[in-house]
């Protein structure tokens, strides 16, 4: 999968409001009432993550989650992390 270019991560990043760019990733802290609520967000998003082969790297700090998307064999942002960003949306939606 190819890298997207700083032009294609600003249109795409548009559409995702609570998500930063950070370096070469993607991230998003979510805040949860407590750490079961936390983890409860996380094993879901275990099972898209394994389904889409394209696993964030997760911080868990009580209720508040951190997710940070990058694709390491591109070596940056690719359609993939917008698309797993795109999943954890909709995750939260419910």
């Amino acid at each position: 999968m190819d890298k997207l270019d700083n032009d294609q991560i600003e249109s795409r990043l548009e559409s995702l409001s609570e998500w930063t760019l950070n370096g070469e990733s993607l991230q998003r802290t979510i805040g949860f009432p407590d750490f079961k609520a936390a983890m409860a967000f996380v094993n879901k998003l275990a099972d898209a993550a394994e389904k889409a082969a394209h696993h964030p790297d997760i911080m868990i700090r009580y209720g508040k989650v951190t997710l940070t998307l990058t694709t390491h064999d591109a070596g940056g942002l690719t359609e993939k992390d917008f698309d797993m960003a795109a999943v954890v949306e909709s995750l939260l939606a419910g």
